[in-house]
């Protein structure tokens, strides 16, 4: 399996040939030489953890909210305002694909020409060695790109799950791989679920962020605010939050900009990646992230009681076992 799939040096090849009219960087702006282009506008940034990259606040979300907008000249809009005002932070996934719109085939859109001023970060949900190199190929010509900033293994649910991405031709060899070839420069993981899973994944190995679920766990499947957060943040992770706002599905009086204060306000969390569907929505949180302000212990407590009902409540899809982001083409 050794040579099944390409050096770093022999897919830039393929990939140039096939790509030239899609304006790709040059040989001389190839991962690692290349001044990076981040300008976050004026808007508040912290430090990703270990990686040393100062990122806004606020991330742009690429999941299903994104996915929402139907025509792609409006998805080129958001990604362009964004850009445009600060939020450079771009995370996606291969298997973000809903209703035939494909994530990463949007942002490769606005990337094509504006690559060097994105942190760009995707995810790949394979546990297999094999399956992740074939899905990263696809990827990153869906992205127009040769490299990544961050590429994740997603969605990690279990112990057993665990075991499976840290196994001998798992997804962490293949992680390890991209990093080593230069295609991306950090790696990490994300999840949903399990607490105890996030934790134990973050011991196994020297990741370099962690991008978690917010407002769905029960001590029946751990505590991702006081137990998963901080043991990502005692390894020097960078952690950030997804997830933050859907409580305002089943509880009513929450308001985002409340319960992204909330999230942001939380000990050892960088950024919170927020799903975006419009430019209205993406204009409220540029608003938010400009007058931040963090809350109180009192208002978090507030927060908190207020989160109750969401914390003992099942119906949401992704809250349940075995939930997956992305759907088939």
């Amino acid at each position: 399996m050794k040579n099944k799939f390409l050096s770093r040096r022999d897919f830039l090849k393929k990939f140039a040939a096939s790509a030239a009219s899609l304006q790709i960087l040059s040989c001389q702006k190839l991962f690692g030489r290349e001044k990076k282009g981040y300008d976050a506008k004026g808007l508040p940034t912290r430090v990703l953890g270990k990686t040393g990259v100062s990122i806004p606040l606020i991330g742009i979300g690429g999941g299903s909210r994104f996915c929402a907008v139907k025509d792609p000249e409006k998805s080129v809009e958001i990604l362009s305002y964004a850009l445009d005002h600060g939020f450079y932070y771009w995370d996606t996934g291969h298997d973000y694909v809903f209703e035939n719109v494909v994530s990463e085939e949007r942002y490769g859109l606005v990337l094509k020409e504006r690559r060097k001023e994105v942190f760009l970060a995707t995810k790949i949900q394979k546990r297999g060695y094999d399956e992740v190199m074939r899905d990263l190929e696809e990827s990153l010509r869906r992205l127009q790109t040769d490299r990544l900033d961050l590429l994740q293994v997603h969605n990690v649910q279990s112990i057993e799950d665990v075991d499976k991405i840290c196994a001998q031709d798992g997804a962490l060899k293949a992680l390890v791989k991209a990093r080593e070839e230069k295609i991306t420069r950090f790696i990490g993981f994300t999840g949903h679920r399990s607490a105890e899973a996030m934790m134990a994944l973050a011991n196994r190995f020297d990741f370099d962020t962690m991008l978690i679920a917010l407002n769905h766990y029960s001590e029946r499947i751990g505590d991702f605010e006081g137990d998963a957060v901080p043991a990502a943040a005692k390894k020097k992770m960078g952690v950030m939050v997804i997830k933050a706002i859907r409580p305002r599905e089943k509880v009513e009086g929450l308001s985002a900009e409340e319960l992204i204060r909330y999230a942001l306000s939380l000990p050892d969390v960088s950024a919170a990646v927020i799903g975006t569907d419009s430019l209205e929505v993406l204009k409220k949180n540029l608003e938010i992230v400009k007058n931040f302000t963090p809350m109180t212990l009192e208002e978090m407590k507030k927060i908190k009681v207020g989160l109750k009902p969401f914390f003992e409540g099942r119906e949401i899809p992704w809250m349940k076992p075995g939930y997956s982001d992305g759907n088939p083409a």
